[in-house]
């Protein structure tokens, strides 16, 4: 299982892990029982705390994604896709929402937001 930390970036590590590994179950990367990295192992490998990595799994527990077993690991869940694929269009949603309020409150008008849209489609 692959996790890339941005340091940098403003979102906190933990929701970074969890994201990555949402979308490592949601892509088929990462199948029902499959075991996740130990707590302590992926602190390891990435240079972080393991405290970090453990608010990432419980959260992920919290919310279905994994079950954890004491002593055993952390498992991927038995997923319902769709229900993952839905949050995930409900969230790129709001960002394009709040991207189309940006533009009007600096001023673009409605065809230019689309023209930028447009622009960032053909990539």
């Amino acid at each position: 299982m692959k996790i890339i930390i941005n340091s940098s970036s403003m979102v906190p590590i933990y929701e970074q892990i969890m994201e990555q590994i949402k979308a490592q179950i949601v892509s088929g990367k990462l199948k029902e029982n499959d075991v996740l990295p130990s707590v302590r192992t992926l602190a390891k490998e990435q240079k972080i705390s393991a405290l970090t990595v453990k608010k990432a799994y419980d959260n992920l527990e919290q919310e279905g994604f994994t079950v954890t077993v004491h002593g055993k690991g952390t498992y991927v869940a038995a997923a319902n896709t769709e229900r993952m694929k839905e949050e995930q269009r409900r969230e790129v949603e709001m960002d394009l929402e709040k991207a189309v309020q940006k533009g009007r409150s600096c001023g673009l008008k409605d065809e230019e937001i689309r023209e930028l849209f447009d622009l960032i489609m053909e990539d």
